[in-house]
Order: C-alpha cells, then structure tokens, then sequence
C-alpha cells in the first residue's frame, strides 16, 4: 500500500542505507521509498565531480546554496541559489565547486539508485582515490554496476 511509503524527516534527519555516508551525503528518499523511481539527496560538494556519463538516469541538481561548476558536453556555467539544471543521461558532465564555502543542492536522480552507488563507493574507501583525488580508472568497475562511466585520461 503507498502510504507505507510516507517519510516525513526533520530537520538534518537521514534516511539510512546499507553502508553509512558521510554527512556532505544526506539521503532524503532511498530508491526503495520511491518503488525504484528516484533518489533524493542533500549534498554539501566538498570535492569535484570528474566528467562522467551516466546512461539510464537523468540527473537534477537545485542549488541551496553556495556555486556549483556544471561542465555539460561542450559548455561550462556557474549555477548559483535557486537555479535548477537537469542532467540528461548519455550526456557526459562534471561537477566542481566554484564557492567557499562549498555548494549545498538537493540532487535528485531517476530511476533511482545513487545512493547505492555512494554506498560502494565509500565502502571502497581510499582504494578509488590517487593523491586524494577520486581516480576514474578506479571508479569505473564500481560505476559500471550503476551504468555510469567515468573518463579516463589518455
């Protein structure tokens, strides 16, 4: 029955997953509060996003607060509080900080399944970073599951 599914979260209140994520990643809606429809996460982007390509879901950023750098196939915009961008899939992008202190957005992505793919991640640990940078040849295996992939460098 769909009022199962009803969440009300207070203030700073998560929805907990499989593995526990750091602050900067505050889930709202888990894929599965949603049947698989979308996930619905609070971000703080402390750390940039290298370019990638997911090919299923769409991705929606709403910026609270703070700038984010969104490169997006062959251009590249600041987006400021209260602005809204929709990150088609096949489309590839990158997100990065532009603001001190860093970007603070909801970002919604459909179908669902992001926060499993932080899940990973994070369970990989520092195995996924070179110098404290996340490494796209070593995201990829993780990402592959989730039909995303980053670009790796020549």
């Amino acid at each position: 029955m769909s009022e199962d599914r009803f969440r009300v979260l207070a203030p700073q209140e998560v929805r907990r997953g499989r593995v526990p994520l750091p602050p900067a990643f505050a889930v709202k809606a888990l894929t599965g509060d949603t049947e698989g429809r979308f996930s619905l996460l609070e971000v703080t982007l402390a750390r940039d996003i290298p370019r990638h390509t997911h090919h299923v879901a769409d991705e929606c950023i709403y910026v609270l607060d703070g700038e984010l750098g969104v490169d997006f196939a062959d251009r590249s915009l600041t987006v400021t509080p209260g602005m809204f961008v929709l990150l088609p899939h096949g489309v590839p992008h990158a997100l990065r900080a532009v603001s001190v202190p860093p970007p603070r957005l909801l970002q919604i992505s459909s179908p669902g399944g992001w926060e499993c793919y932080l899940e990973d991640l994070f369970e990989a640990g520092p195995s996924v970073l070179t110098d404290g940078v996340l490494d796209p040849v070593k995201i990829n295996p993780i990402a592959a599951r989730y039909d995303i992939r980053y670009e790796e460098s020549a």
